[in-house]
């Protein structure tokens, strides 16, 4: 596929994914994704959902030399630009040829087992950023996955479902437990814990108290905020909700004890 390197400047947007950044490339000249990665030669097959699914959306590329170059160019920005923000970029994948023959070889991963855990980001904010609205993934941690700004709970970007955010606008608890944590985070290293780790185990808690719940049908508080029209909250979402309000909480008690 021809291309024109510099015609446009499309700068990638931090921790995103490069699967999503060559997306973004790919809407800025007016092609479809599939068109555009035409351009590298492919190692193996683009991941899909088990038993049947679709296209994973957490999927990530990894290049050589001069597949990092090629992408460069498409941009129309540096290559230490994309190192400093795609964190896949410097990467490589035993797929890919030992030896670089100018060849722009690709290899497709999932970003999960890449660089971390990948989500989806806040279409709002990338409309913003680049002036279209389309998705972006990126690479975030779960206690960052709250758009503050548009009231966007993202999502994770491996599970085979239609949705990408859920709307928390009117659940101030949520964005309030997001801004908590950055404090249990800095308790949590002074007294010898990895951040992460306390995450996960508050996380592991509250989802255990939701699993012995057997009192849920005297529940008043969450049913009735699941209820809210002006929230698009599904009730099989509501443990999710109950957790990312009360892991700060529970972490806060863990250091506390420690």
């Amino acid at each position: 596929m021809p291309h024109y390197p510099g015609l446009l400047r499309i700068a990638p947007l931090q921790e995103e994914t490069t699967s999503s950044l060559i997306c973004h490339i790919a809407t800025g000249y007016g092609l479809e994704a599939t068109a555009l990665r035409s351009a590298w030669h492919w190692r193996n097959h683009q991941p899909r959902h088990s038993g049947g699914g679709g296209v994973r959306a957490d999927v990530e590329v990894l290049f050589k030399a001069a597949g990092r170059a090629l992408l460069a160019e498409l941009c129309g920005v540096q290559e230490d630009v994309l190192a400093r923000a795609l964190p896949s970029f410097g990467q490589e994948d035993a797929e890919l040829p030992a030896i670089d023959d100018g060849v722009p070889a690709a290899a497709w991963r999932i970003g999960g087992a890449v660089a971390g855990p990948v989500a989806f980001g806040c279409r709002l904010c990338t409309a913003r950023r680049t002036g279209t609205v389309v998705q972006m993934v990126r690479y975030a941690a779960r206690w960052e996955r709250v758009c503050v700004w548009h009231g966007r709970w993202l999502l994770d970007a491996d599970a085979d479902q239609p949705l990408e955010h859920l709307d928390v606008r009117y659940l101030p608890e949520i964005a309030a437990a997001q801004r908590r944590w950055a404090g249990v985070a800095r308790r949590a290293v002074r007294a010898g814990a990895e951040p992460a780790k306390v995450f996960a185990l508050a996380h592991a808690v509250v989802a255990r108290w939701w699993e012995q719940a057997f009192q849920w049908e005297q529940e008043t508080v969450w049913p009735q905020l699941c209820r809210s029209p002006n929230s698009v909250i599904s009730s099989r979402n509501s443990a999710d909700m109950y957790s990312a309000s009360s892991t700060s909480r529970c972490n806060t008690g863990l250091l506390q004890r420690a």
